[in-house]
């Protein structure tokens, strides 16, 4: 007994010493990041039933069957297991010891057995998924492509161990009469019927090694996670309790500095404008690089990796948290001699700069930060929500902003929103061109809005200049017109909401654009705004209440849903048609709005609803977002002509979406694909409001059918 209490308090002193060291070092360098943006710790309710759901609850894993179901067992296993532990560290001083009321229980035996076995098999299975999904074999596919894959296979061999220590030590008490559980321990008996022929002395050193040896793997394993990958062990439940709510989709925040927004009309001397160095990030991103788990998911949904873009979401976090470690004797060091005395290695990481080509040792590769569309896959995914899309803009706002390096087809746009207020540098006198040739007049706001005007109509850029949003323009506005509802426009009055310019990283442009919208929709008073765009929608609803502008927002299919329910709309005229739908990023995944789209189609007599196979919140995007609109895409192949390809796939004759970015870009890839004889000439792609308009109306829209 005293031998076997000497060796576990020493090999328990060591372990806490070890692992104790790098706790405090990670916790130093956390440190030494940024102040966060006030309210990550609001709302505790909330967030506490946030870490419920995610981390006890496991309830983003398991959108994932298998992996989910083995990922509960292994998590619940360490749980209840916890008693285990205590249980071992009581047989040091007390050979029969049990845990207080229900240590003898059978239940508890049968319970603590059953996670054992359950662990066991949920390893088999990421055995077998990790062999099936091998990098080496399947490549960039694979969702473990870039993950380290030794050290996780030694988690995996560590937890076997576990495991199979407990069964040994368990074993042995039985058969030495030291076991607490009289009934239920099955796992645990049918060990000790393997054991019980070696005779009672054999049983009783299997005893005192077997408890050393499960203390000694679960303290082993403790200094490894702390050194791995699996700290997200203990980083989780602190990231998804910190992380942004009610979700890190939909807005994104102001450029902070210092736990503060920056005043671009005033700016501090220090203030930082996004993040140039790896302690630029807050602590909140340090957080979240440490709790990465390399486990893939992001990876796999997003657009620019499965495009054959440098872009993946994983690599980019690992990338930023290997860099993070690697500087942080440089960052922790307290003297600039002491930094002077760092090894070679550690100041040459320091001299890296965060984006940069391999010539300049950049930590992150240009077209890796350019390639992101901010469709918030990677984000919807992440079961630690880690927040992938805020710090990729960050990093854009650092560039743009101070280096002004980003791609050169963004400065004709940034130049048009600057001078003209549109992307495409049309100007205000353009903005009502779409109104020609309606049978009706499209009252248009001069001052305040008259008071028996229940919405304005946030028209937006495309959807005043492009020809093609036009048509959709036109439609709502002629439903909205046959369901007696008034409404105005602002025509002139209206200037982008600066999506692309925030998007982008040019947050001052944003800034400028979105506090005049701010002031011309206060001035006349607006309450409820309806708007066709899913990124002006996001921007208004989401965005503008961070500089003082409040409204009702809603997106225009959800209130042509609303119209349809009333009856004020009737769908009578059939539209017979096989139809597909594209749920835009944002208004679906970043907006939650999945319904009423579907809700218009299936009030249209005719049409046959197929979706796609990826769709509501696994969608995968249009390759219009973050800006990328207009930008080239060189690299890969087009992620509009992929997304196409899904909507070919269902056999759809028309292909719709909810969003003027969205129909820009399908148009252009069913173009591409009916140049190169891979699509019909009839398939057409619109938004839901024209197919909305001919079954209301029994003709098409008033430009005709919004046909590629």
């Amino acid at each position: 007994m005293t031998a076997r209490l000497v060796l576990g308090l020493a090999i328990t002193v060591a372990a806490f010493v070890v692992a104790g060291r790098r706790v405090f070092m990670l916790y130093r360098l956390a440190r030494a990041g940024q102040p966060a943006e006030p309210g990550r710790t609001a709302d505790v309710g909330t967030r506490l039933w946030t870490v419920a759901t995610e981390v006890f609850g496991q309830r983003k894993l398991l959108k994932w069957t298998v992996p989910g179901a083995a990922h509960f067992a292994v998590f619940w296993g360490f749980v209840i297991l916890g008693a285990t532990i205590v249980e071992g560290f009581g047989a040091l001083f007390q050979r029969d010891f049990h845990l207080p009321l229900i240590g003898t229980q059978a239940w508890l035996g049968f319970l603590e057995d059953l996670f054992i076995v359950a662990v066991l098999a949920g390893l088999v299975v990421f055995a077998v998924i990790r062999l099936m999904q091998n990098p080496r074999r399947e490549g960039r596919r694979s969702r473990f492509f870039g993950s380290h894959l030794g050290p996780a296979w030694l988690v995996l061999f560590m937890i076997f161990n576990v495991m199979w220590t407990l069964l040994l030590y368990r074993g042995a008490q039985i058969n030495t009469g030291n076991f607490p559980f009289p009934h239920g321990a099955f796992a645990s008996q049918a060990a000790a019927r393997v054991l019980a022929p070696l005779g009672k002395t054999a049983n009783n050193v299997l005893e005192t090694v077997g408890i050393l040896l499960a203390l000694g793997v679960v303290l082993t394993f403790l200094v490894i996670v702390v050194y791995s990958k699996h700290l997200h062990i203990f980083l989780a439940p602190l990231n998804v309790a910190t992380s942004r709510r009610p979700h890190a989709l939909g807005p994104l925040l102001p450029v902070y500095s210092g736990g503060k927004p920056v005043d671009f009309e005033d700016p501090d001397e220090d203030d930082k404008f996004g993040r140039g160095a790896i302690e630029d990030f807050t602590w909140k991103g340090m957080l979240d690089f440490g709790t990465c788990t390399e486990c893939g998911r992001c990876q796999s949904q997003c657009p620019a990796w499965n495009t054959g873009k440098p872009l993946s979401p994983k690599l980019l976090i690992m990338g930023l948290r290997d860099h993070a470690l690697a500087k942080a004797p440089y960052l922790l060091a307290g003297s600039d001699d002491e930094r002077a005395a760092l090894p070679e290695a550690v100041r040459a990481e320091a001299d890296r700069p965060l984006v940069g080509d391999a010539e300049a040792g950049g930590v992150i590769d240009p077209d890796v930060l350019w390639s992101c569309v901010t469709c918030g896959a990677c984000v919807e995914q992440c079961p630690v929500d880690i927040e992938h899309v805020d710090h990729v803009v960050d990093m854009r706002r650092y560039q743009v902003l101070i280096e002004s390096a980003f791609p050169k087809e963004a400065g004709t746009m940034l130049r048009n929103l600057e001078r003209a207020g549109d992307p495409w540098g049309r100007g205000a006198r353009a903005r009502l061109e779409w109104t020609a040739g309606l049978p009706f007049e499209v009252p248009v706001v001069d001052g305040e809005l008259p008071a028996d005007v229940e919405y304005l109509f946030w028209v937006g850029c495309a959807g005043a200049l492009d020809d093609r949003a036009k048509r959709t323009t036109r439609a709502v506005a002629e439903l909205l017109h046959e369901a007696g509802v008034r409404y105005a426009v602002l025509g002139s009055g209206e200037t982008c909401t600066g999506d692309p310019a925030r998007r982008i990283g040019q947050e001052f442009l944003f800034q400028e654009l979105a506090k005049q919208n701010v002031e011309t929709l206060n001035t006349a008073g607006a309450k409820k705004i309806v708007v066709t765009c899913a990124h002006c929608f996001n921007a208004i609803a989401n965005e503008y209440p961070q500089l003082g502008g409040h409204y009702e927002v809603v997106h225009h299919t959800q209130l042509l849903s609303r119209l349809v329910a009333e009856r004020r709309l009737v769908p009578v005229h059939p539209v017979d048609a096989a139809v597909t739908y594209h749920d835009p990023c944002y208004l679906g995944r970043h907006n939650r709005v999945f319904s009423p789209p579907r809700e218009i189609l299936g009030s249209v007599p005719g049409v046959r609803l197929t979706e796609m196979p990826r769709n509501r919140e696994t969608s995968f995007c249009c390759g219009a977002g973050g800006a990328r609109m207009w930008m080239e895409e060189s690299i890969g192949t087009r992620i509009n002509e992929t997304r196409t390809d899904e909507a070919l796939g269902t056999g759809a004759e028309v292909v719709t979406a909810a969003c003027p970015y969205c129909i820009v870009m399908l148009t252009d890839g069913l173009n591409t694909r009916k140049q190169q004889g891979a699509a019909a000439e009839e398939i057409e792609v619109t938004d839901l409001s024209a197919l909305l308009l001919r079954s209301v109306r029994g003709t098409g829209d008033p430009d005709g059918p919004a046909s590629a």
